[in-house]
């Protein structure tokens, strides 16, 4: 029997690289979208092996381009002096009617746009990149209770079928 070529990692999505876990406590999604990432040699390798920070990265616009900025990729260590800085900004690759949709949004309405996740696509990365808007701290506090609240009708729900 032959095996497939995916290895199975725990719990999740083999081609998942990394996932920006905090993106959806702190931000309201309001748009996603999916863009390349141009990527030098070494940094593909250190992707593969999953050391990738998404955590703080953001995209920035500028002169007509996308960047992908404070994504930590972990240099290779095989790979010697050909290793990029660990934090260099990253050309996104997108539509440039999309460039200048989003670029519209963040610079009118106050949105921002961050990386919600980094993943394989036919063998190129990719990243999941959303227009996202900041929740404010009751907003936080409104999202946990209703998961509380939905948690224990479920508890309930469960109870009653006993």
């Amino acid at each position: 029997m032959a095996k497939s070529g995916k290895k199975k990692q725990k719990g999740g999505d083999p081609d998942r690289i990394a996932t920006n876990r905090r993106a959806h406590h702190d931000y309201e999604i309001v748009d996603t979208l999916e863009a390349g990432l141009q990527l030098v040699g070494p940094e593909v390798k250190s992707l593969r092996a999953g050391h990738v920070t998404v955590g703080d990265a953001y995209v920035a616009f500028r002169k007509g381009e996308a960047w992908l900025m404070n994504l930590h990729i972990t240099p290779y260590e095989q790979a010697g002096r050909a290793n990029a800085s660990p934090t260099r900004d990253r050309k996104l690759l997108m539509h440039a009617r999309e460039i200048g949709r989003w670029a519209s949004k963040v610079q009118e309405k106050g949105l921002t746009v961050i990386p919600l996740n980094l993943h394989w696509k036919d063998g190129r990365a990719k990243a999941e990149i959303a227009l996202v808007r900041g929740k404010r701290s009751y907003d936080k506090r409104h999202a946990i209770r209703e998961r509380e609240e939905g948690r224990d009708l479920d508890r309930a729900m469960r109870r009653g079928r006993r």
